[in-house]
């Protein structure tokens, strides 16, 4: 697939989490995850690219849930030293009028044929700063609301101060994956305004930045918008600073990070079809596309998968469109390689949570971050028909994982109402909550359950890409029709729809739709027709696993953003 993609100048990654390997908690979920499957097809596919991050010293933060399901946090522990590189340039920023320096550590992702992507990692925890500009880069997502700005300041001005420190000085594009690293579009500007007092840059100076810059928007709300107030910028940032973003129009009462970012962007996109049009309306004065999300395709199928693939489809690694021709493979072998899966998931369920679940059992998966719109307690509306469904159709056994934010009590609820649900279902549905929910812990998830469920409120889900991973292990998807479910789901074929896409948001009907679909088509199809489920397995592989993977993803940015973006004759609305 390599040899296919145009070749473009070096890419420079911005993304606040980066989910390199489960050993280095820099992550929170999707996000993260996202941008560390980016960069492992990056290497893949020998496109010439850099990353920039935070080091996140004390992580997202580790998970642990009491009886009753009452969440406990605490710093993450793990050792920069262990996993990465000190590089030696130090850079500085000025923060609230104090100088803060900034150093830099570097993890390298491998692709296929040797080709490295590199990912920087920015470090205030220097002994020339003061204690608290050395906390700046130890927590991902967490402080207030000055924490956040002074941690999107480091990520986006201070990231390109450390390219240049580095060496990367020919960047043909800058990628920003979300709002947070907007400051980068500042510094880029200031690049080409050194020598003047006053900041005047002229509109081709304007428009050659946005030609630099790609944007990737991921937040389908308002609300989940970053957005500061002027008293906020105006400390921490510096009159300088923020009399340009004045200047610019982009700082009025607040500054809105992802207005920044839309405003100075020569290329935006959401992360699916109909996030896309959710975008365009919530920002109707930009151009907004859309290129759907994947995943690295090689890191989220399971050993037992993967072999049977490397056998049957020999090159599936080195171009995923490949794996169409699972459609190919024996059902027998497709079982076969779920079935030891399977085992593979229960016997860590087992030594984690002390319970024995069955393997000959219908096992249902749920793993995402616990918050509101996830709803991951929708399946429990009604406990007495669940109980029904499992005594008359066929047995079932759900697992469940996922964090909610420290400071996210609705989403703490959540989990607490589904510790609630599995005591009133004991008996009848074995559940088990698996607690500190990371990569290692997905790769067995995504693999080792018999369906995958998914049930967010729309349009809030703006790509979703765990039933992607499933997918790529023969595991079906039961899911609200939201992002890329609406592209990815052919009823009976590779999965099964909650509710149509046009209906209205309304839990009760949604769940009745749930358990309308476990009843009547699912589980008697596991159960009494077993080779016309195997088909629904090895057409997920072969529609979806082949086109929902980070391959055909990064060769769109390359031919639709970086090369797109960069074109003088390609016109942009403002």
């Amino acid at each position: 697939m390599s040899t296919v993609i145009p070749k473009t100048g070096p890419v420079a990654y911005f993304s606040m989490d980066v989910a390199a390997d489960s050993a280095i908690p820099t992550y929170s979920g999707g996000l993260g995850v996202l941008a560390g499957d980016m960069l492992r097809s990056a290497a893949d596919l020998e496109i010439s690219m850099v990353a920039i991050s935070l080091l996140h010293r004390k992580g997202y933060f580790d998970q642990r849930l009491d009886s009753r399901g009452n969440q406990l946090e605490s710093p993450s522990k793990w050792s920069p030293e262990n996993h990465l590189t000190r590089l030696g340039p130090k850079v500085s920023l000025l923060l609230e009028g104090r100088e803060v320096r900034i150093s830099a550590w570097q993890y390298r992702f491998v692709g296929i044929t040797g080709h490295t992507v590199p990912l920087i990692f920015l470090d205030t925890d220097l002994e020339e700063n003061d204690a608290a500009d050395r906390s700046f880069t130890d927590f991902l997502y967490g402080g207030d609301e000055r924490y956040r700005l002074c941690q999107e300041a480091i990520l986006g001005l201070g990231g390109v101060s450390m390219l240049r420190a580095l060496g990367y000085g020919d960047i043909h594009m800058f990628h920003m994956n979300e709002g947070h690293s907007a400051l980068a579009t500042l510094a880029l500007m200031e690049e080409r305004d050194r020598q003047q007092s006053q900041y005047r840059l002229s509109d081709g100076e304007i428009e050659a930045v946005r030609r630099q810059c790609t944007f990737t928007t991921h937040t389908p709300v308002p609300a989940g918008h970053d957005r500061f107030s002027s008293e906020l910028v105006w400390r921490v940032l510096g009159e300088r600073r923020a009399d340009v973003l004045k200047q610019l129009r982009v700082l009025n009462d607040s500054l809105n990070m992802t207005e920044l970012a839309l405003k100075f962007s020569g290329f935006v996109n959401g992360v699916s079809m109909r996030h896309g049009e959710v975008s365009r309306a919530m920002f109707p004065n930009h151009n907004i596309d859309a290129i759907t999300n994947g995943v690295h395709a090689a890191t989220w199928t399971s050993a037992p998968m993967a072999a049977l693939f490397d056998r049957v489809i020999p090159d599936w690694r080195r171009d995923n469109c490949f794996l169409r021709y699972a459609i190919g493979i024996p059902l027998s072998e497709i079982r076969q390689a779920h079935a030891q899966a399977k085992r593979d998931l229960l016997h860590q369920v087992r030594w984690l949570t002390g319970s024995q679940l069955d393997e000959k059992v219908f096992t249902l998966g749920f793993a995402r971050r616990a918050t509101g719109y996830k709803r991951g307690d929708l399946l429990f509306t009604d406990l007495e028909r669940l109980k029904r469904i499992a005594r008359q159709v066929g047995p079932l056994q759900l697992i469940y994982a996922g964090k909610a934010h420290p400071r996210d009590d609705g989403g703490k609820a959540i989990i607490r109402r589904i510790f609630e649900a599995a005591a009133k279902l004991n008996g009848d549905v074995r559940v088990v909550y698996l607690e500190n929910y990371d990569m290692a812990l997905g790769q067995l998830l995504c693999s080792g359950v018999d369906v995958w469920l998914n049930t967010p409120l729309r349009p809030q889900e703006a790509s979703g890409t765990s039933g992607m991973k499933a997918a790529l292990n023969g595991v079906p998807s039961l899911s609200v029709l939201d992002g890329w479910w609406i592209e990815g789901h052919i009823e009976g074929v590779t999965g099964w729809s909650i509710s149509d896409r046009d209906a209205e948001n309304d839990s009760d009907a949604e769940a009745a739709s749930l358990y309308d679909k476990l009843e009547t088509a699912i589980l008697p199809l596991y159960y009494k027709e077993p080779d016309r489920f195997a088909r629904v397995m090895r057409s997920a592989i072969a529609l979806n696993g082949s086109f929902f993977n980070t391959q055909r993803m990064i060769s769109q940015y390359v031919r639709n953003a970086y090369q797109r973006a960069a074109d003088p004759h390609q016109q942009f609305l403002g």
